[in-house]
């Protein structure tokens, strides 16, 4: 029997579970595929999931930091691959730098002159960079006494572990044990830093050694599951792991701007990833079209507010 679309009823002490509830019974549209998105992650951690995190784009210039913090010390992930521009950020912010609000229409060679780089309406200045350069060269001196050769995530283990703020999602992985893998980390400041610091020293990332890692974990995953914010590198990383194993992803939720159309990774729809055997042909999946910045955080809620009612 057809369900009926249910109109969404709004109230002034409506929490942000029962908005999410009232999307999904209404059940159309991104509102009703973000309500599926919170009972797939629901479903993956009854089912005890080995949860796998691709954190794309710029959620932590874009106020994600703590949510993927929260996410990291209340048990809802297990394995992230993240850019190393989001790493960059988290470490800004971890050392005392800082991230502004700014405009997305403005005159950007006037920025420029004023010391400020700008990613769509985050401004960061200039100074938060050279803060992160006399930070981070030293720290690369002290994490390469435990052995000059590791790989992406053994580099950020060491890292967090040395860091001081408690919300920084790099240094909460650390404590919690959950790897946070950065295969393109060579495509950011943070890889930049770290040529620099090879000039004199010693400091080897291997890749490859990632590969090896993240397969280990695929591998020896429960009940797998992905939770992907965006696509690139870090979607492609975690669906990859699968490849070389003889089981595939049993849950995935995407959250994405991107299209299908053009065959770019960012926008291939989960569907397509059946035919890789990335997913398995019975996964639960959904596929939310819109801003993680908006998305992402109400579905962690909601989550968060469905498993505290069960414990």
């Amino acid at each position: 029997m057809e369900k009926r679309v249910e109109h969404i009823e709004l109230k002034p002490e409506m929490q942000v579970d029962e908005l999410v509830d009232a999307m999904g019974k209404s059940g159309v549209f991104s509102a009703g595929r973000v309500a599926k998105a919170v009972e797939i992650y629901c479903e993956m951690l009854e089912a005890g999931s080995t949860i796998f995190m691709g954190v794309g784009g710029a959620m932590v210039p874009g106020g994600l930091r703590r949510v993927l913090t929260q996410a990291i010390n209340e048990g809802l992930v297990n394995v992230i691959v993240t850019t190393g521009a989001n790493v960059t950020h988290d470490l800004i912010e971890a050392f005392g730098g800082y991230h502004t609000r700014g405009e997305a229409l403005v005159n950007d060679a006037e920025l420029r002159e004023r010391g400020i780089s700008r990613i769509f309406d985050v401004y960061v200045p200039q100074q938060v960079f050279e803060l992160f350069e006399d930070r981070i060269q030293p720290m690369f001196a002290e994490v390469t006494k435990e052995g000059a050769q590791m790989s992406s995530a053994e580099l950020l283990r060491r890292i967090g572990s040395r860091l001081d703020d408690e919300n920084s999602f790099v240094k909460a992985a650390a404590v919690k044990g959950v790897p946070v893998f950065c295969p393109a980390i060579a495509d950011s400041i943070l890889g930049l830093q770290a040529w620099l610091y090879t000039q004199e020293h010693e400091l080897n990332i291997d890749c490859l050694r990632d590969i090896r890692e993240v397969v280990e974990l695929a591998n020896n995953a429960k009940e797998p599951g992905a939770m992907l914010l965006g696509g690139g590198v870090a979607k492609n990383f975690v669906f990859q792991s699968m490849l070389l194993t003889p089981q595939s992803f049993k849950y995935a939720i995407q959250i994405t701007m991107d299209r299908p159309e053009h065959g770019g990774l960012s926008g291939a729809t989960l569907e397509e990833a059946k035919s890789w055997g990335k997913l398995a042909p019975d996964a639960k999946a959904v596929m939310v079209i819109g801003d993680a910045t908006v998305i992402f955080p109400l579905v962690m809620a909601s989550v968060l507010k469905r498993r505290a009612q069960k414990l």
